[in-house]
């Protein structure tokens, strides 16, 4: 049985200029540099430089009281206004990119890629070309830390479906050792880290302690990698003194020798500091970037347009079709240009918050001086919403005297001392830090240790939030920290 029923709702939504300022807002310095230059090349009515816009509004004016040839803004479709900034993602950009990636501004570096130089590296090699074939084939398996991660009879399937190439597991295993790890730099083509330090231990000079760095990582590197020391040392009967050179031998060793290679075409991004804050006479002085004020105006050409159509007596069709998108532009161009002015309140309103917030840690650059703070706190500072503040910390750099700061990093949660106050958890960290560094490495702390030394300082934590706060600060468990 059909029924037919009337709802109302209250439904809040967002209008596609509010929508467009939210992203303007969230965008980094290089990224808005591009989005203003996308804007400028899609819109003539938008120019550089200084000029002021006060002739659009006159032109405007006196445009729209011309008795019956008076055009209505309000009748045209809200779309039409939209058309250029409305336009589908899908059609103005490649799927092969994250979302991220309209945010990154990218450099590349010029020269010889990574896998190019180990593939010119092959024409130093004298094989036939199926052998040049399944070698080609294995550097374009190696990662960018220089590692084959898949099993070679994986590889050997591959090599047949996708190159026509029929061989053995033994061919290509043969081809892997004999070829492609010996290319530079040393260690390339390895399948896990073990083989990685024991083919760059062989091709160095003959000596004793490597000899006895390639017997350990062979026989024993579970041992060697869990800093079982004493087993070591009992089961090759070998002095700490002998284990510590040989400890010393394997330190020397890249255990990613993709990532060094100085001629790697890697896309690297490139940070520009949104904000500057400086130190003049005692007290903190904060900047916008220059380059996230552009000058920009309404282009005088298309106010000379409006005007020679004030001006004509007799007005067509066609001209009347003309002055309705000169003034789809006109608009959009202010509308651009407001929220241009407006993202640069937004951006220096909340960054002066969250500065004085953190008074004292810019001050001084002593982390332990960062107060606790959240979004909240600083939507309810400057009476924004907490989504806005997001955006201008989540994506945004400021330049300080200690250093480029990613701004997001300022906020922390809070935890209270034994003295009842309340104490930002970077602090924490910063503190857990210091007490590792300090420690006796022979016999590093454990996390229950590190959780009892905290207390002693004021900090009463538990052995579980030690734990959690040294995985953030990428420091391993103790046994692994140990040295002899």
């Amino acid at each position: 049985m059909l029924k037919q029923s009337l709802q109302q709702k209250l439904l809040q939504k967002l209008s596609p200029q509010q929508i467009q300022l939210m992203k303007l807002i969230q965008l980094p310095t290089q990224a808005f540099e591009e989005r203003l230059k996308q804007e400028i090349e899609e819109n003539p009515a938008l120019d550089t430089g200084k000029e002021s816009t006060d002739s659009y509004e006159e032109q405007n004016s006196d445009y729209d009281d011309e008795g019956t040839e008076k055009i209505d803004t309000d009748d045209i479709n809200i779309d039409e206004y939209l058309s250029d900034d409305e336009i589908p993602s899908y059609k103005t950009q490649s799927n092969n990119y994250s979302s991220d990636d309209d945010e990154k501004q990218i450099p590349y570096a010029s020269g010889t890629t990574f896998h190019q130089s180990l593939v010119n590296q092959l024409n130093t090699f004298t094989i036939d070309e199926e052998e040049r074939l399944i070698a080609e084939f294995l550097v374009g398996s190696i990662d960018d830390s220089g590692y084959i991660r898949r099993n070679l009879i994986d590889l050997v399937d591959d090599l047949a479906f996708t190159q026509n190439v029929y061989t053995s597991e033994d061919k290509v295993n043969k081809i892997l050792t004999n070829v492609v790890q010996s290319l530079d730099p040393t260690g390339v083509g390895a399948r896990s880290l073990k083989e990685c330090l024991i083919i760059q231990l062989k091709a160095k000079e003959e000596d004793e302690i490597k000899n006895l760095a390639i017997k350990i990582l062979e026989t024993s590197f579970d041992y060697f990698a869990k800093k079982h020391y004493s087993k070591l040392l009992e089961k090759f009967s070998i002095s700490e003194g002998t284990l510590k050179q040989v400890n010393s031998e394997i330190a020397k060793l890249n255990p990613k020798p993709g990532s060094t290679y100085a001629g790697t075409n890697k896309l690297v991004e490139q940070i520009v500091p949104d904000f500057m804050i400086r130190i003049i006479d005692g007290e903190l002085e904060l900047t916008l970037n220059a380059r996230n004020a552009p000058e920009l105006h309404i282009s005088k050409e298309y106010n000379n347009m409006l005007k020679g159509y004030q001006e004509s007596k007799e007005k067509s069709k066609a001209q009347k079709d003309a002055v309705l998108f000169i003034k789809q532009k006109l608009d959009a161009a202010k509308w651009f240009i407001d929220a241009i002015k407006q993202r640069q309140q937004t951006l220096l309103v909340t960054m002066n918050a969250i500065m004085h917030y953190q008074y004292d840690y810019f001050l001084t650059g002593d982390e332990r001086k960062l107060k606790p703070m959240i979004l909240k706190d600083i939507a309810d500072e400057i009476d924004m919403d907490i989504s806005t503040v997001s955006r201008v910390a989540n994506s945004k750099y400021v330049s300080t005297p200690y250093g480029t700061k990613l701004i997001k990093e300022f906020f922390s949660e809070s935890m209270k001392n034994d003295q009842g106050e309340d104490v930002s958890t970077r602090e924490i960290k910063k503190i857990l830090e210091t007490v590792i560094s300090e420690e006796d490495k022979r016999k590093p702390l454990t996390d229950e240790k590190l959780s009892a030394l905290l207390k002693t300082k004021g900090y009463p934590i538990a052995r579980r939030t030690v734990a959690k706060y040294r995985e953030q600060l990428d420091i391993p468990v103790a046994r692994l920290r140990k040295e002899i």
